[in-house]
Formats: structure tokens, C-alpha cells, sequence
């Protein structure tokens, strides 16, 4: 393996320019460009119809049909036969059990709907919490390592294998305790709230890292729901909770695991869901394992894009790279505003646009 180069023993049929695209995201990490700034598409093939996997499958519970892992493999591979890879958009299997699975780990019930799940609270009161410890023969987290070995038997030269979504911190504990309840733990209870809070870093390393492992031996990148690669090791923290709280609630509760946290990664990428986290962002571009945020500016009134430039130029000005999500409509508009070092543009657009798209932002 070429050390400076980490990837070059991974070749994909599926994404030829892997070795390049690769190159442009190791710059975006940095703040640096190559070319131009990373693009991922969404909104992949319309011809993909899910329901002729469907076709002729029952299962008794929704969470029998998330726990086939034989059918998820299937699913996957159907549509990975309908799409094409486009710019910095890779070809990425990743196990999913639901975005709160972390919890689960430790004894909470998901509660699946069709396209997430979420997690039943486990603590009635405090003494229960002493008594959480991670089951490494949780049904869920067995069901994760049969998802992740099916996938990596078939992935050789054909796609990307991933970690499940991981969020330990204040959202995991606001998982086990129900996060209404813990909104008022934090004023009524603030002590056993920091235990709840540590507790669901206690593990936290050991965890990741088998999943890490697993991948490495395997000649995988670290990757997960972001669907953006490091051969290093690459966490996305995040806390939605923080919606909910003050600034100085954030600053006692909730970033000194944050800080503890991002530590252990060569790459953090920071999910800041919404407005209601974004009040945070001050404390968060201050934490120099950072490397990037993704801004998530929510629906309805919090679209278009270009009322948050305050906020993407103060994020950008604290030498922090950035994930914005743009329709194809905001393309020029954004580009005649921002700087595009450390960009990375999401983009919804059909197929046949995109090579178009990929050429005016080469012209940037």
C-alpha cells in the first residue's frame, strides 16, 4: 500500500475516478482545493422501483423486515445495478438498524416505522441506570455484524462497506431516558444526568473501533451515512438534543463530551441539524479536531440556502470545512457568494443534468 496514498489498493468497477475523488475530499478535510470542490448527487435513478424486491415478501413486524439481512443485502445490490456515480458520490453499503441503535446496545427496545426507528425509554429511575452495561450479544448489535459480513463478502470491486450510525453523548442519553424527561433532569436532576451522559461514553471507543477494525481488515475506508471517506478514522458527532437547551446547558452538559470525544478520529465531521443547534456553533468551531460541519437547514422557511450566509461565511472564516445541501435552482447564486475552498456541495438532480452541474463547478 502507498502510505501516501492510503486508497491506492482499492479499485471499484462502480467508481473508476475512486483514486481522484478520494484526493479532492482528503483536500476538503483540510480546506484546501485540487480542482474543485467536492459534489455528492442525490435523488439517484427514477426507473429504481424498490417494490419488485417487495414483490411476493411478507414479514410478520417491521422489524422482522429491517432484521432480514439477506433481504437489505438484496435490496442494496438492486439498486446499486441502477445507479451511476457521479463526481464525489460513492457507491456505500452501510448497516442500518435505526439512527438511535447505539442505545440498544444497552438494553432499549427500537420501535420501527418504515424508514427509521426510535428508541423506547429504558430509565424509569436513576437506579436503573446503574446497571446499564453494553451487551456485545445484543440482538441488535449481532444483527449488525451479520449485516456488515454479508456486505463485505460481496463488496470486492463493487462498493464501499460502512459503520452503522453511532451516537453516543447527550442524544443517547436522552434516548434511554426519554427526551422530555431529561430536559428536566438537566434542572431537577443535573448530577444523575452527567453520569446518564457519561455513561454512554464508556464504551464508546471500544465499540467503534471493532467495527473499524473489521472494515480495515478488509481494505475498507471508514464511512458511514455521510457517505464521505477516510482512511483514517472518521466520526460524525452531532447532538440534536441541543435543540432543546440553552448555551450554558450546552456548555455544562454537553461539550465536554464532545471535546473527549473527537479525540479518538482523524476526521470529525459535525452534524449541526437546524437552527437550533446552529446557536451552538460558536463552542463547536472552536474545538480544533473539527474538521468540517455539515450544515442541515431544515425545510420550509429555513430554505433557501442563501439566508444562512452569516452563518456559512462564519463557519468558513473559523477555517472550518463545510457540507451544504443545495437545490439545483441555488447553484449560481451560491457560487457567485461563497469562497469554494472547503466546500462540499449535496445536490438533488436527476442524471442527465449532472455532468453539467459537475462543469460549472469547475468554472467556480
Amino acid at each position: 500500500m502507498n502510505n501516501n496514498k492510503p486508497w491506492s489498493h482499492l479499485e471499484l468497477e462502480t467508481k473508476p475516478d475512486f483514486g481522484k475523488c478520494i484526493e479532492r475530499i482528503y483536500a476538503w478535510y483540510n480546506q484546501e482545493l485540487i480542482d474543485r470542490p467536492p459534489i455528492r448527487f442525490s435523488a439517484h435513478n427514477a426507473e429504481y422501483n424498490a417494490a419488485t424486491i417487495l414483490e411476493g415478501r411478507n414479514w410478520p413486524t417491521l422489524k422482522e423486515r429491517w432484521f432480514d439481512a439477506e433481504y437489505q443485502i438484496e435490496l442494496f445490490l438492486h439498486e446499486l445495478k441502477h445507479q451511476k456515480f457521479l463526481a464525489e458520490t460513492f457507491p456505500c453499503y452501510w448497516p442500518n438498524l435505526g439512527p438511535e441503535v447505539y442505545s440498544a446496545f444497552y438494553g432499549s427496545e427500537l420501535i420501527y416505522q418504515e424508514v427509521t426507528a426510535y428508541s423506547a425509554p429504558l430509565i424509569k429511575d436513576w437506579t436503573q441506570a446503574e446497571k446499564l452495561t453494553f451487551n456485545i450479544n445484543s440482538e441488535y448489535y449481532l444483527k449488525l455484524e451479520q449485516l456488515t459480513e454479508l456486505a463485505l463478502a460481496q463488496c470486492k470491486g463493487k462498493f464501499l462497506v460502512g459503520y452503522t450510525d453511532l451516537h453516543p453523548g447527550t442524544d443517547c442519553a436522552a434516548a434511554w431516558r426519554d427526551p422530555q424527561e431529561f430536559c428536566l433532569d438537566l434542572i431537577l436532576n443535573p448530577d444523575e444526568a452527567k453520569k446518564l451522559i457519561d455513561i454512554s461514553y464508556r464504551d464508546f471507543f471500544e465499540i467503534f473501533d471493532r467495527f473499524d477494525k473489521k472494515l480495515k481488515q478488509h481494505g475498507q475506508p471508514s464511512i458511514t451515512w455521510m457517505s464521505i471517506p477516510s482512511f483514517g478514522k472518521m466520526h460524525i458527532p452531532s447532538c440534536d438534543f441541543s435543540a432543546m437547551i440553552s448555551p450554558e446547558q450546552f456548555n455544562e452538559f454537553i461539550l465536554p463530551g464532545h471535546i473527549a470525544e473527537v479525540k479518538h478520529f482523524d476526521h470529525n465531521i459535525y452534524h449541526l441539524d437546524g437552527k437550533g443547534v446552529a446557536k451552538h456553533i460558536d463552542r463547536l468551531l472552536e474545538i480544533k479536531e473539527i474538521n468540517a460541519i455539515q450544515w442541515v437547514q431544515g425545510m420550509g422557511d429555513d430554505t433557501p440556502i442563501m439566508q444562512w450566509e452569516p452563518l456559512i461565511k462564519k463557519i468558513q472564516k473559523a477555517g472550518k470545512s463545510i457540507i451544504i445541501d443545495l437545490q439545483v435552482s441555488e447553484l449560481e447564486a451560491f457560487i457567485s457568494t461563497f469562497d469554494k475552498k472547503g466546500v462540499y456541495l449535496c445536490i438533488a438532480a436527476d442524471y442527465d443534468i449532472q455532468p453539467d452541474i459537475i462543469k460549472r463547478v469547475e468554472k467556480w
